[in-house]
């Protein structure tokens, strides 16, 4: 934990911390921050995240009503081509176990990350763009040095990151992955950074870098095209709020699904006025229930959250979460997916706080050369595409767990935060909420504390949860997996706490996905 009175940036390495901490010293205010953090992470969290990525920001301004900018993937299929290719899987090996995610051209949707980039430092940002991308354009020419959690991460996506030989030449440029103490540097990389400073998003869209991801895409059989990547734009929404613990929670709108969960889980424990670990898991039960086909379709319904999440659906949950009555009916089950996504959350000396998190799913295995960018996989992510893949109508964006959110007291700002780690992106933010505002612990305790997630039945804990707790959901029904150590499978929470009394700031990096606090 670190603490300060100034500027303040949590994050998923030290470098991309850094670099949000830079741009405050120079005179920007938490989205320049923000927006410097994740050019850095495309380089130091490279597996994670890319210019071929989408995400989310979060931006609360003192004063104002917070702005959720949109920019996550959308699907792709506005033109007359025509899918050629299907979904590639391949195995990644855990270890205890080996799961299948699926790349190549058919998994590939819209990035939205440069556009997302450029549209939220020309909204909310004092610095210029060019000037934010210098400390990440740096890294990719110089090399950052491969940390343990990178290294971890490298090794798992390997046959992903290796699949073609651009991503070979990048991550394995001695015929093996790289591992920890290497160094990654990629100049084209570095190129591309510098472009998206100079002139913006529309050369990935609509100029030289665009035609050459949709021409890499097509000519393997994938569906992205120039009238897909045309159409593109970020989307500023109305944030999803729900009171809990006299507190204001705001977090992510439909069309994606995370934030909209982690209101309804808050909404019942609020009125459950409890937070045990049975109840908790009751609850998670309950939002996994709620996550139908009826609710996937309703997520580009107009006034859909407001109806989810009020009314008799909350009391019924309550009531049976009260009474630890499980629900009839389970939602959809899913593959855990691997989660390969980043969160920054930087919070500035004036209380402006910008939470963001970005994801490139595994990545497609198409990195296309010339460009630095690794497009995604988004539409072979199965919890993505729950009832089944490519069924997202062209044009809309894919839903997400992805929940960047705020916490209010009194209408200033107390907690920004957000996660990586697919579906456990809920139960990682709901968990760090309730550890800050019902627990008080500092923030890096309670990003740190062991984490509890319930799927398909079955409750995962790290080491720490209580025996005598996990005993009573065994008597009740539950299978449990007990984890040996803790790991980023329950996410990787970056948060920032500002004391509303005197603004003093504090800061969570998870150990679990190598998080790191940065001051300005």
């Amino acid at each position: 934990m670190a603490a300060t009175s100034s500027g303040t940036v949590a994050a998923g390495h030290p470098e991309t911390a850094a670099a949000g901490a830079w741009a405050l010293r120079e005179g920007g205010n938490a989205v320049d921050a923000a927006v410097a953090a994740v050019c850095a992470s495309i380089v130091a969290e490279s597996p994670l995240t890319g210019l071929g990525a989408g995400g989310y920001m979060l931006v609360h301004r003192p004063g104002e009503h917070p702005v959720l900018l949109d920019f996550f993937v959308a699907a792709p299929g506005l033109g007359e081509r025509r899918r050629s290719s299907e979904l590639i899987p391949v195995d990644i090996d855990f270890g205890d176990t080996t799961q299948v995610f699926n790349i190549g051209a058919a998994s590939c949707g819209v990035p939205g990350v440069p556009a997302g980039l450029a549209e939220a430092s020309r909204l909310f940002g004092a610095m210029p763009l060019r000037e934010l991308v210098r400390p990440a354009v740096t890294l990719a020419r110089e090399g950052v040095r491969i940390n343990e959690q990178q290294s971890y991460l490298l090794t798992l996506l390997a046959p992903i990151l290796t699949f073609e030989e651009a991503g070979a030449a990048t991550y394995a440029p001695g015929g093996s992955i790289l591992r920890e103490g290497g160094l990654f540097h990629s100049a084209e990389l570095a190129d591309a950074l510098e472009l998206l400073g100079a002139e913006g998003a529309a050369p990935f869209y609509t100029g030289e870098v665009g035609e050459r991801i949709c021409s890499w895409v097509a000519e393997r059989g994938g569906l992205l095209g120039p009238e897909d990547m045309a159409f593109y734009r970020p989307v500023a929404r109305q944030p999803v709020e729900i009171d809990f613990a006299g507190r204001r929670v705001i977090t992510n709108p439909p069309p994606s699904s995370g934030g909209l969960l982690i209101a309804f889980a808050l909404a019942v424990l609020d009125s459950l006025e409890r937070s045990d670990i049975d109840h908790l898991i009751a609850v998670m039960e309950e939002a996994q229930a709620a996550r139908t086909k009826g609710f996937l379709a309703g997520l580009y319904t107009e006034g859909f959250a407001a109806g989810f999440l009020t009314g008799e659906g909350i009391a019924a949950a309550a009531h049976r979460s009260a009474a630890l009555v499980r629900p009839g009916e389970p939602g959809e089950t899913l593959g855990e997916g691997l989660g390969s996504t980043t969160h920054i959350t930087a919070v500035d000396a004036d209380g402006l706080c910008a939470s963001v998190t970005c994801s490139n799913g595994t990545g497609s295995g198409l990195i296309v050369p010339g460009t630095g960018v690794h497009v995604n996989n988004m539409l072979g992510e199965q919890d993505l595409n729950p009832f089944g893949f490519h069924a997202t109508r062209p044009g809309r964006r894919m839903p997400s767990m992805m929940a960047p959110t705020v916490v209010l007291r009194d209408g200033e700002l107390e907690l920004g935060l957000g996660s990586g780690g697919s579906n456990r992106i809920r139960s990682a933010v709901v968990q760090t909420i309730l550890r800050v505002l019902i627990d008080d612990l500092d923030t890096g305790a309670a990003v740190s504390a062991p984490r509890i997630h319930f799927e398909n039945g079955t409750v995962h804990a790290e080491p720490g949860v209580p025996e005598e707790a996990l005993e009573r959901l065994v008597a009740n029904g539950y299978e449990i997996v007990r984890w040996r150590a803790a790991n980023l499978f329950f996410g990787g929470v970056h948060a920032v706490r500002r004391d509303p009394r005197d603004g003093k700031l504090s800061g969570g990096g998870d150990p679990r996905r190598g998080g790191a606090v940065a001051v300005a």
